[in-house]
């Protein structure tokens, strides 16, 4: 069988200038099947919020460090006059 006259693509019949998979074509059959498994993936993606629809991890509740500052003890100077 040669699908030397069949395109890839063919023309919308509905008026307008969209084109289409052709199914009669191999590699357009194949590009219908590759788009179903897209499609049908990124949905399931979706649905189950993974992948590259994971929300991202909530942040970790602010905790100041501890304080671990001394004042010094005031010095013993000799008072002045």
């Amino acid at each position: 069988m040669r699908y030397d006259d069949e395109p890839v693509f063919r023309r919308s019949k509905w008026g307008t200038n969209r084109y289409y998979y052709n199914p009669h074509h191999p590699v357009g059959l194949a590009l219908i099947i590759i788009t179903l498994l897209f499609v049908g993936t990124m949905l399931f993606l979706m649905a189950n919020r993974a992948g590259p629809f994971k929300p991202s991890p909530a942040p970790a509740p602010w905790s100041p460090p501890p304080y671990d500052y001394f004042r010094p003890s005031p010095s013993i100077s000799p008072s002045g006059p």
